[in-house]
């Protein structure tokens, strides 16, 4: 830029015939006439010159802050845009879809635990009070009064039900599900943000961009899904029932956008393996 504002300045004037200075690989360039570098001293073309210098800084400036977009894939990150770390993403993201199923029968089990004993309390409320003692009495040799016991009856369906539920309960308490979900869903959010981030973050060494589209925006989900359903932990905790219906809530979406993600996914794949070489 700063080059065509010298040519301007340069002009040869019409009564002059300007030398060239030729060359088999470079342009023919005209000379600066004797003219016009006299006039450069004068205090008016020093401005003129000052003006185009500050003009083509200008230009130049968006260059140096904005990096063309090709500096991600240009070779320059060596194996962090090959094969090996881009197959990474998919390995660890697959794997979270299969810890995620895991994580809510985890979850599942310990709502049971909660839940099972309302059911008991409920069943207890409706078994009958114990009958009546009967009592006897005779004349002979004076009044007297016995205790007549009823005979051993069969437990009734409810109470069988008030035992079975008591037995299971003691099962799932043994399973410590509580600690085990609440483990678990800790390590599904760490991984599942970091492998979202660096998702992102290997497309963009491999290409110089992101691909805004359906796995790009489900996948930005899931990871926003992750953080609310957190969120809701120390509500939860508190026995919150609004809370813990909204953590299941979350959570069921959160597994239909993963679900949704394999399609895209295996395509990303297959273009990884056709755009990229080992290692």
């Amino acid at each position: 830029m700063a080059a065509a504002f010298s040519l301007c300045l340069f002009n040869p004037s019409p009564t002059f015939k300007t030398p060239t200075l030729k060359s088999t690989k470079l342009a023919t360039l005209p000379l600066p006439h004797p003219h016009n570098v006299l006039n450069l001293l004068h205090p008016s073309a020093a401005s003129g010159i000052s003006i185009a210098a500050a003009s083509a800084a200008a230009f130049s400036l968006p260059e140096f802050l904005l990096p063309p977009e090709a500096l991600a894939a240009g070779g320059e990150f060596g194996i962090l845009e090959g094969r090996t770390l881009a197959l990474v993403h998919p390995l660890v993201m697959g794997s979270l879809f299969f810890y995620t199923l895991w994580t809510g029968y985890l979850g599942w089990q310990w709502r049971r635990v909660r839940t099972i004993q309302d059911e008991i309390n409920d069943f207890k409320k409706q078994v009958k009070s114990p009958a009546p003692v009967a009592t006897a009495s005779g004349v002979a040799g004076g009044a007297y009064q016995e205790s007549v016991r009823p005979a051993q009856e069969t437990p009734s369906p409810i109470e069988l039900n008030i035992l079975k539920l008591t037995e299971e309960r003691k099962q799932l308490l043994k399973g410590g599900y509580r600690d085990r979900h609440f483990n678990a869903g800790s390590i599904l959010l760490g991984f599942g943000v970091l492998e979202s981030v660096g998702g992102a973050l290997n497309t963009w060494l491999r290409t110089g961009k992101l691909f805004p589209g359906p796995h790009l925006f489900a996948g930005a989900g899931i990871t926003v899904l992750w953080a609310l359903a957190a969120a809701l932990v120390p509500l939860m905790q508190k026995g919150n029932e609004t809370a813990r219906n909204l953590h299941i809530a979350l959570n069921s979406l959160n597994v239909l956008l993963f679900l949704c993600q394999i399609p895209t996914g295996i395509e990303i794949v297959l273009k990884v393996f056709e755009f990229t070489k080992w290692p």
